[in-house]
């Protein structure tokens, strides 16, 4: 009988996540030489090619592929039977403030890690807008914020640097109308940056939603109603970025700066802190088809 070793699935998912051996390596504190040795057990034991490496990049097989749903689900159970049978040490809550924007892909995936980490550990998410977050923040509202900001803030750790980009639905043309139409929350912080690019480059605007409900924006836009800006990577899966080739200018970076974060927090707020790190630098990397070795 042949038996998975869950270091090695491990292993396996954290390079088809982090996209290559050298950053999973890094990522689990791991020489290059150790993750490379455990994809070869791993291979070795099923009998089966797990990474293409004909090319210049590392890319899943098809086996690859359909092994990775599993790793994922026997890690996962793995580390909550540990939790939950282990982890008595913490209890309470913490408070976490994400704009709203910014919440999908990473926050899902920090929720549910530190779920099994602390399983005793309540996270209350609060999404608000940058500035109503950094109130509640100075107030002592929420122990952990993530802010939108066009620049480093001398209170907080730039923890990304993500550029705009143009989002609109999957095919859609409402970017190619005139005057563009456009879909922005009253109080959004990309708003002056994306109208003062437009008039920049001499294209006519309209606002075609105002609202301060991102549904409501989001379902404008996927129904090809109008245009929105999103950083980098942050655009829900019905929504694609737009290839204008030219067309549209192009939008400045911002930052995604976390408040905090700091040593002596406690051990909780602390390791909530370095799981958000650890997904939002995720974030614009290069896809795993096409991924560096």
């Amino acid at each position: 009988m042949r038996n998975l070793d869950i270091t090695t699935l491990r292993s396996f998912v954290a390079v088809a996540d982090q996209g290559g051996v050298t950053r999973a390596a890094g990522f689990l504190h791991l020489t290059q030489s150790a993750v490379s040795m455990q994809l070869k057990r791993l291979e070795e034991l099923l009998g089966l090619e797990l990474l293409d490496r004909s090319g210049r990049t590392i890319a899943l097989t098809a086996s690859g592929e359909q092994l990775l749903a599993y790793a994922r689900r026997m890690i996962a159970l793995n580390d909550e039977v540990i939790g939950r049978l282990t982890d008595q040490a913490f209890e309470g809550e913490v408070v976490l403030g994400v704009p709203h924007d910014i919440v999908y892909p990473a926050i899902p995936r920090v929720l549910q890690r530190f779920n099994v980490d602390f399983p005793r550990v309540r996270v209350q998410l609060v999404s608000s807008y940058s500035l109503q977050l950094k109130d509640m923040y100075k107030r002592g509202e929420c122990d952990l914020i993530l802010t939108t900001e066009p620049s480093a803030a001398e209170a907080g750790e730039t923890i990304a640097e993500l550029p705009l980009r143009w989002i609109g639905a999957p095919g859609g043309s409402a970017w190619r109308k005139q005057p563009l139409p456009l879909a922005l929350g009253r109080r959004c912080l990309f708003r002056p940056q994306v109208i003062s690019a437009l008039d920049a480059a001499g294209i006519p605007w309209e606002l075609s939603v105002e609202t301060e409900n991102d549904r409501t924006i989001e379902a404008t836009v996927s129904a090809d109603l109008a245009v929105n800006a999103m950083l980098d990577g942050t655009e829900a899966s019905h929504l694609e970025q737009i290839d204008s080739g030219g067309a549209l200018p192009d939008l400045p970076a911002h930052m995604i700066n976390l408040y905090g974060g700091e040593p002596g927090r406690g051990a909780v707020v602390e390791a909530l802190a370095q799981l958000v790190r650890q997904n939002f630098r995720m974030l614009g990397s290069t896809p795993l088809r096409a991924v560096a070795g």
